[in-house]
């Protein structure tokens, strides 16, 4: 019986291990062993910082990073290789394709080991940032040189390892050009087809739905202190990742440092005063999607006075609470809500995550309170790894990390069967888990949930499809899900030793869909809830107050409500400390900083004001720019909070 052409070709790839795609996995190979020699390097060149640093999780996340870079800068080689072009199965174009593999894996070996050392200058990976700190010095190039004669050691190593991949390179054989021209391209563009979905994932830093294209951030993960991320990155990674990321643009508004600490700090210092005792348990809990509009405690106003929104457990809730009229997101997207609710850094330009700056120095409510004596854990009940949750945790101090794996190993709850199918373990089991595992810690605790119910596509669990109907706008039954969920986590809570000698925070991510108009606007869009409820203090009369209120300003009030003792870094205020004609919140939204202050929004494009609207002026309909005495000074301390982000976050100094 004839063989068939697919078994002759299969035979054919056995006998010829150098078949184009055979050989790309060879080269490969060979440039994963010259960024593990680099590593290897960098680590020795600052053992100092890293003696202690290399864990399985760090050879692990240094895996992930790898791939993704070799991933990225081979492109050109794989192509070269497997373009379905009969005609380049030649010497002369292999040599070509040797040259191209050989001279993109020798300058990222180059540039990596020239970080290792410049690191003890700056304590991370080299980013795009690099060339905007050096254009105005004059003496660059005699760094250099002086750099170079005190390490020749790694002119040598370079020439040797550059020598092994030209030396070690596997070319592919010619015999491919014996099959016929539509043979030949039936098997090249089999085999992009057969190596493409591998390079994207790999790019991506898996093949997981959740997992977005990692980030320098996403190092974290791998970690227990931020320096150590550097050890998991590689430079080019660092590099390519931020380009066109450099956004972080420090404006001249004021010449005198001085000047810009007087009118805003981010310094926060309390003298005279110590850790209250006993240590207050501090619970956070960030709710996906759960905008201030579905509150009905919260929108007396809407519906004349007839609106009973979405929520009768935080309703409930909102009664025993102290809460605020006008309480403000700081971004509108996930990774947005993270840094502003549990380090106080408002999303500017672009989201923390995904600039540079997110490998600064950096802490939060977590790793202040962590040098306390707590114990700290995060909770979320998607994979780890997802959204850059667990790197961002691990990097403001939290201790553990509780996702979805956790979760499904935990013989008390029903595992997989509890997976939305999509992002997450539903909300009312997770929050028990999370309510289950608190009680294990030792008090004084800090913890942090984030849900993920109320999330597109918008499903609850088919036990509740009847109990939660459609209505109103697709996310009200997710709503009234999680409503509920909550309700059964404070129900549960309350029970347990702990409760009482606990502050609970409770806002949202971020705002999600609407359906009134009034949360439709610039600012309405970042309408989030803050609710803080202390069940075991009763000199704190539960009500609304008349303050203007943001994320931001949660570390900082909860560090007041601690009479937490030390300087700490965060852009917002103590509310419950603060008047509240004091009191502001601050967002960006497409190129425009709205600062809210004395009943106002005010509209920045970061050169002018474009329009001042008033709060009660609900549509942002009439627009009284130039009018309101208060302007001018608004102006100014927009324009100082603007540049001290600026310059922190370029600087990093995001620390006391």
């Amino acid at each position: 019986m004839k063989k068939t052409y697919l078994s002759r070709l299969w035979k054919n790839i056995q006998e010829s291990s150098f078949s184009p795609l055979a050989s790309i996995l060879i080269n490969f190979l060979l440039a994963y062993i010259a960024y593990g020699i680099a590593r290897i390097v960098y680590m020795l060149e600052n053992w100092s910082y890293f003696s202690h640093s290399l864990t399985f999780e760090v050879i692990q996340g240094a895996l992930v990073f790898d791939t993704a870079a070799i991933l990225v800068t081979n492109i050109p080689y794989v192509v070269l290789m497997l373009l379905p072009l009969h005609w380049k199965e030649t010497n002369l174009w292999h040599r070509i394709c040797q040259t191209v593999f050989v001279t993109v894996n020798a300058f990222a070996l180059v540039i990596n080991l020239a970080d290792a050392v410049y690191f003890p200058y700056t304590l991370r990976r080299t980013t795009t940032t690099v060339f905007g700190e050096f254009q105005n010095e004059n003496n660059i190039s005699s760094i250099i040189l002086t750099e170079s004669l005190h390490h020749w050691y790694l002119f040598i190593l370079t020439a040797l390892m550059v020598w092994a991949l030209w030396h070690f390179y596997a070319s592919p054989r010619l015999n491919w050009k014996r099959l016929s021209w539509w043979r030949y391209d039936l098997t090249t563009l089999l085999s992009l087809a057969a190596i493409a979905p591998f390079v994207v994932a790999g790019i991506r830093g898996g093949f997981a739905t959740a997992v977005r294209p990692i980030t320098i951030s996403n190092a974290n993960q791998y970690v227990d202190r931020t320096t150590d991320a550097a050890l998991v990155l590689n430079t080019p990674f660092a590099i390519y990742r931020t380009i066109g990321k450099d956004l972080l643009v420090v404006p001249d508004y004021f010449d005198s440092e001085e000047e810009l600490e007087t009118i805003f700090s981010p310094i926060h210092r309390r003298e005279n005063s110590e850790l209250s005792a006993p240590h207050k348990n501090v619970v956070v809990l960030i709710v996906e999607s759960f905008g201030r509009e579905y509150i009905g405690a919260l929108n007396e106003h809407l519906e004349n006075g007839q609106y009973r929104g979405y929520t009768p457990c935080i309703d409930s809730l909102v009664s025993r609470s102290i809460t605020f009229r006008y309480s403000f997101c700081n971004g509108r997207k996930s990774i947005d809500g993270m840094p502003s609710i549990l380090s106080s850094i408002p999303m500017f330009v672009e989201p923390f995550f995904l600039t540079p700056a997110s490998m600064n120095h950096v802490t939060g409510i977590a790793g202040l309170l962590r040098e306390k004596g707590y114990q700290t854990a995060f909770f979320h009940g998607a994979q780890r790894g997802s959204m850059g949750f667990m790197a961002f945790a691990r990097a403001i101090g939290f201790q553990q990390y509780y996702g979805r794996e956790d979760y499904e190993a935990d013989k008390r709850f029903d595992g997989n069967a509890d997976f939305d199918g999509m992002w997450a373990i539903w909300d009312e089991p997770f929050l028990q888990y999370y309510c289950t595992k608190m009680s294990e810690m030792k008090e004084p605790f800090m913890t942090a949930v984030f849900t993920a119910t109320s999330h597109h596509p918008y499903a609850v669990p088919e036990k509740y499809k009847d109990v939660f109907p459609e209505e109103g706008i697709e996310i009200h039954k997710c709503i009234r899900y999680t409503d509920m969920a909550l309700g059964r986590f404070f129900s549960e809570a309350s029970r347990q030793p702990w409760f009482n000698n606990t502050i609970f925070v409770l806002t949202s991510d971020h705002t999600n869909q609407s359906d009134h108009d009034y949360y439709q606007t610039d600012i309405g869009g970042f309408c989030s809830p803050i609710i803080i409820y202390e069940p075991g203090n009763t000199d704190r009369q539960p009500e609304i107050q008349e303050k203007i209120a943001q994320q931001i300003d949660i570390l900082p009030t909860v560090m007041g409500m601690l009479n937490y003792d030390k300087p700490y870094f965060g852009f917002g205020i103590d509310l419950l400390n603060t008047p509240a004609d004091s009191t502001w919140a601050v967002n960006y939204l497409n190129g425009i900083y709205q600062y809210v202050k004395h009943g106002h929004v005010m509209q920045f494009d970061g050169q002018h004001v474009k329009a001042v609207y008033a709060l009660t002026d609900s549509l942002m309909q009439n627009n009284v720019a130039g009018q309101l005495p208060q302007q001018p000074q608004m102006e100014r301390e927009l324009k100082a909070i603007i540049q001290q982000y600026m310059e922190r976050m370029t600087e990093d100094r995001l620390l006391p």
